[in-house]
């Protein structure tokens, strides 16, 4: 079915002054890069990192009787650096990017490429990690995997047919099979990086990060590109409503409660006022202190003002 969000209105929610996670099991974490949940709100995922991302894991939450319970690592993760984890509609397909081997018995670390556990049913246990393998994959890095209703996938790459450093690929599924991966067109793919694209699931839209642009508020910023007449419109960048002059990025849409998932890093500390202990250790502590956080704005009102 045609979804009818032809645009996404952001509600007057300034979430750079926002004090709180987008879930309190969030505030448990110092460090968390991404965020997916379920369509049925009781299971979600995110990943888990050291400051300096020397560990990078994958996390995942239940919520039990309308309370979230603690988060826990996943158990295929722990050993390498995974991350971004997408949950497939039907809840039964996990993907993520990971530079672990291509085999159980290997330990030396690779590119990054799309991995993806699975199950027949969503009490059953995860699989074990199957790389996606060629044409989604390559001798280069692969990250942050989207798929649309069609099964087209897209994703984050480094490879030599990039417009810049980092592009957005797509791999459409046709006749059975996932055909070559192209780099999108310069509507969204630059010389710089762009990153982190979340496909709407009828392709009437894509998220993405594109890092400092000419119209960006000085680092990574969301952008987002409408798909006409079978098209992509240029990429506009989403405003201070969402972005912010750090790094923002990571975006993911939560359709059952019509809410915009994203990752910041930024922060509201100033040194303009006298602290005392207390106050000192609370503001450096605080959920906005320049770490990466996962934040939430409502998209259900919808304007025309970003098209």
């Amino acid at each position: 079915m045609k979804l009818i969000f032809s645009v996404l209105c952001l509600l007057c929610i300034q979430v750079s002054n926002a004090q709180e996670a987008a879930l309190p099991i969030l505030n448990n974490f110092n460090k968390v890069r991404d965020f997916t949940i379920s369509n049925n709100q009781t299971e979600s995922y995110f990943t888990v990192q050291s400051p300096n991302e020397e560990l990078s894991g994958i996390f995942k939450a239940l919520k039990i009787k309308e309370e979230w319970q603690e988060a826990v690592l996943v158990s295929f993760s722990g050993q390498f650096k995974d991350l971004e984890p997408f949950l497939s509609p039907n809840g039964l397909q996990l993907y993520f990017a990971s530079n672990r081997p291509l085999l159980v018995s290997e330990t030396k670390i690779k590119d990054f490429d799309i991995w993806v556990v699975e199950r027949n049913t969503i009490d059953d246990n995860w699989s074990e990690p199957r790389n996606l393998g060629a044409p989604i994959n390559s001798e280069h890095n692969e990250f942050y995997l989207s798929i649309a209703n069609s099964k087209n996938m897209y994703f984050t790459s480094d490879r030599p047919s990039v417009k810049g450093k980092d592009d957005i690929f797509l791999s459409e599924w046709k006749n059975g099979k996932y055909q070559t991966a192209i780099s999108m067109s310069s509507a969204i793919n630059t010389e710089n990086y762009e990153y982190n694209a979340y496909i709407a699931p009828d392709e009437s839209f894509i998220l993405f990060g594109g890092y400092k642009r000419k119209d960006g508020f000085g680092s990574g910023d969301l952008y987002i590109s409408y798909k006409e007449d079978g098209k992509w419109t240029l990429a506009k960048n989403m405003g201070d409503t969402i972005n912010s002059k750090y790094m923002d990025y990571c975006p993911f849409v939560d359709w059952t409660t019509k809410t915009l998932y994203f990752t910041s890093k930024r922060s509201i500390l100033k040194a303009d006022n006298k602290h005392n202990s207390s106050e000192f250790l609370n503001n450096i502590t605080s959920y906005n202190n320049g770490l990466s956080r996962i934040y939430k704005v409502d998209i259900s009102t919808l304007l025309n003002e970003l098209k």
